[in-house]
């Protein structure tokens, strides 16, 4: 028994040996130029194309926040190393491109940790210690940063190396020498280290442009590094997304000949009549023999759509009035007829915040949200932006962190760190219109995805407008102000539908929590910015998904009766609106003294006021904002409005 257990014990040992000398780490570069567009992990086996079948590689945060624990974990199965032994893991800019791409910025800096390990990717969830079962190899690695002991102790008594220990962290890599040890130098991805090796010929492709519009043609070239000792065939795709072969034509089968290292094929952009919306093709190669190499790949060519189309109204900076009609359901808000004070106020969120009709989406559905409801009037393959006022293409979404120039990202007009809301791991699924969480007053948290209270707005300026209060923030400089009235009407709705958010008067500490300002300022530009087509067309596309609404833009006097002149006063839903869609025709104050204001941009018209049996007492024209003088008896009246859009008839009290 004692003799089988050595036997056993000393085979073990052999086998771990054997599997360990197996694969190892052989390069790694974690911090590259620009945004780490370059990052890659170099493994090498001790025979050429060896299958990684039952391996993980495994890479562990050194950082405090990280707790010397994984955050990325890639099953190696179905996978084999190249005729050197190498098997490269990169981002889609690094040449030649690896046999597996990951996400720009994936690998951390330091001081962290990639390893190998027998296993599979499930073994290690998000936050797994680093540990010594089943670890093949491991390298630690920084970049100017202290050793991580607790770490390397972990990996079994590893050395960390750094990156930038010749002052040259971004351009150069870490790498394996024959020994075992590292060194660093300048990168060699795909290669082995000391230069030897079979020589593996490498092949790319150029285009003229990587932009086209439809109905353009354009040329493909392909060139490897060395003539070719015989004819080399192979396949491309340029499917992607939507772009599919019915979008082009051209031949996809390419043919290298024998002595020459070129070859071209030129591809025809179907002009269709389709409104598609702009495209994306990629160009991806085919499988290559062993002795090929990709220099490049997956490089994608933006394909314009010229049937983009207009809508009927204007933008924001050019509004138009009564070309839009909402569609909020008959009767939507009857149960605040007549109310005041705080029962106005808890009517409105029983009807916007209502747990039996309302939804919540998460946050990577509002991208969608946003591509429909801020899409630009001008075109349709656009959106609208927030504080730059400008349109930008839908496709130019910012996909990574940071605040890139000339990309749109999603704007919490009430901040996240000031409303105390956030992302969960959920909310980074975007499973559309038809899944959704069940909400209500009190869900704080789905104030971070609500479409009522995000924007479509440039990188850099959303970066830039921060966390401020509104006032300390104004938009760039010489923005017109066509936003604000939009932002005033956002921040109301969400303080009402949500509890735990407050607009107050003045500028709280940009580290509040739950109180934002300025209210003075959010008034006013309510008042001066009504709501136009643009805003109410966006009203109804979010009602589409959350099934909500919001009421500050459908009733375009009601913030006076809660923030305004009217606070405490009695509020009454127009009488009609049947015949007349242009609802950011306002009359206020009401109730009224001396005077009223009538507010229609770009309009004109008569006021023509009766008592409330029908007898008429005044009339008086107007054009845009006019104020008209009152000489009446304190009573009700009704205000008759018309313009040559229609009719609107409202109660005006006078006191």
């Amino acid at each position: 028994m004692r003799t089988y257990q050595l036997i056993l014990s000393a085979c073990l040992v052999l086998f771990t040996y054997t599997i360990q000398a197996q694969i190892v780490i052989n390069e790694l570069d974690s911090d590259t130029p620009s945004t780490d567009t370059m990052e890659f992990i170099e493994l090498k086996s001790d025979t050429p194309q060896m299958s990684l079948d039952g391996f993980v590689l495994v890479l562990f945060n050194g950082s405090t926040s990280g707790n010397d624990s994984s955050y990325f974990a890639l099953d190696l199965d179905g996978f084999t190393t190249d005729i050197n032994g190498i098997f490269l893991i990169s981002n889609n800019d690094v040449s030649p491109i690896g046999d597996f791409i990951i996400f720009d910025s994936t690998i951390q800096n330091g001081a962290d940790a990639a390893a190998i390990y027998l296993g599979n990717a499930s073994d290690f969830p998000d936050g797994t210690l680093a540990t010594t079962t089943n670890l093949i190899d491991a390298l630690a690695h920084d970049t100017n940063d202290a050793d991580d002991t607790l770490l390397l102790e972990l990996l079994g008594g590893i050395v960390q190396t750094n990156e930038g220990e010749n002052g040259n962290q971004t351009t150069e890599s870490i790498q394996r020498d024959n020994d075992g040890s590292y060194f660093v130098a300048t990168p060699t991805p795909g290669v082995l280290n000391d230069g030897s090796g079979v020589f593996i010929n490498g092949i790319g492709f150029t285009t003229p442009s990587d932009q086209y519009n439809e109905g353009d043609s354009f040329d493909i070239t392909f060139t490897t590094q060395e003539d070719l000792t015989e004819d080399l065939s192979f396949t491309i795709s340029l499917s992607n997304g939507t772009f599919n072969t019915a979008d082009f034509s051209g031949a996809t089968m390419i043919t290298i000949p024998n002595g020459s290292n070129t070859a071209t094929t030129t591809i025809q952009l179907i002009d269709d009549t389709d409104d598609e919306g702009d495209e994306v093709l990629q160009i991806t190669f085919g499988e290559l023999p062993d002795t090929f190499s990709r220099l490049n790949d997956n490089n994608q060519i933006r394909v314009i759509d010229n049937d983009f189309t207009m809508a009927a109204w204007g933008t924001p900076l050019e509004p138009t009035f009564g070309q839009v009609e909402s569609t909020q359901p008959e009767g939507y808000y009857d149960s605040i007829d007549g109310l005041a004070g705080e029962a106005l106020v808890q009517a409105i969120q029983n009807i916007i915040a209502n747990p039996d009709v309302v939804r919540a989406q998460t946050y990577a559905d509002v991208i969608d949200i946003l591509k429909e409801a801020d899409q630009s009037p001008l075109n349709s393959n656009q959106v609208w932006l927030l504080y730059t006022e400008q349109q930008r293409p839908k496709l130019d979404f910012q996909t990574s962190g940071g605040s890139n120039a000339g990309l749109w990202n999603r704007e919490h007009t009430y901040p996240r760190s000031r409303g105390g809301f956030n992302d969960i791991d959920l909310d980074e699924i975007a499973d559309g219109i038809d899944i959704f969480f069940e909400t209500k007053a009190d869900s704080l948290r789905h104030a971070n995805s609500d479409a009522h209270g995000l924007r479509a707005t440039d990188g850099p300026e959303n970066s830039a407008r921060g966390n401020q209060d509104y006032g300390e923030y104004s938009g760039p400089e010489n923005n017109q102000g066509s936003w604000q009235g939009d932002v005033a009407r956002g921040i109301f709705f969400l303080t009402i539908r949500y509890n735990g958010l407050e607009v107050v008067s003045g500028n709280p500490s940009n580290d509040t929590v739950g109180a934002l300002g300025d209210l003075d300022i959010l008034l006013d530009w309510y008042r001066n910015d009504p709501a136009d087509d643009y805003e109410l067309n966006r009203n109804n596309i979010v009602h589409t998904w959350q099934f909500n609404r919001n009421p500050f833009i459908d009733l375009p006097d009601l913030a006076e009766y809660i923030w305004g002149d009217l606070v405490g006063e009695v509020y009454n839903l127009p009488l009609s609106t049947d015949t007349f869609a242009a609802q950011n025709i306002r009359l206020y104050p009401n109730p009224a003294q001396d005077q009223v204001t009538i507010q229609a941009p770009n309009q004109s018209g008569t006021l023509t006021i009766y008592t409330i049996l029908g007898q008429e007492v005044a009339t008086t024209a107007f054009n845009g904002i006019t104020q008209i003088p009152l000489a009446l008896s304190s009573g009700m009246y009704l205000a008759q409005i018309k313009t040559r859009e229609g009719t609107q008839t409202l109660r005006l009290l006078v006191k």
